[in-house]
């Protein structure tokens, strides 16, 4: 069913894996690889797949840290009449291609997109050129998020902890 895609299994089992996906032809995205994980739930195909973009992506409808996909066929109108190459064929291309900046998930993508569509452009290409190159697909991208990415205010916030500190 997916053999025009490369497919890594994880943990050995048939639920979780990765895809590859290449950005669409005439898009900004056009010559960007993602890596995006799957996971079918125990009811596919009558539960939607979850799908998240593994490495990073300039997009409204996709979150930049944890790479959610604000997508209504895969979040609300899935049907069991789709399968996973509707998915990687129709439904991700399209998202990439016509981006919903009126539903982001990306509020700073979704306001320079309506703001100056030709300097969003130039960053969703810059995001490829750093977070999507085709040698990169493969390489632990869970690397990528290093505490030296993240701001002061984000450091100190993800290192709260519940309770009271010991005196």
């Amino acid at each position: 069913m997916m053999s025009d895609y490369k497919v890594e299994m994880i943990n050995d089992g048939m639920q979780e894996f990765y895809v590859d996906f290449h950005g669409p032809k005439d898009s900004p995205y056009q010559g960007g690889v993602w890596r995006i994980r799957v996971e079918l739930p125990d009811a596919y195909p009558y539960k939607s797949p979850s799908i998240g973009f593994i490495n990073k992506i300039y997009h409204p409808n996709v979150d930049e840290m944890s790479g959610s996909v604000c997508l209504d066929v895969i979040n609300q109108t899935w049907s069991p009449m789709f399968d996973l190459v509707n998915v990687f064929e129709v439904f991700l291309p399209q998202l990439l291609l016509y981006p919903n900046p009126s539903d982001p998930l990306n509020g700073e993508a979704a306001a320079l997109m309506m703001r100056d569509r030709t300097a969003y452009e130039q960053r969703v290409k810059e995001y490829c050129e750093k977070h999507a190159k085709p040698e990169d697909i493969g390489t632990a991208q869970e690397e990528e998020s290093s505490d030296e990415e993240l701001s002061e205010d984000e450091y100190a916030s993800s290192d709260e902890v519940a309770g009271k500190a010991d005196p």
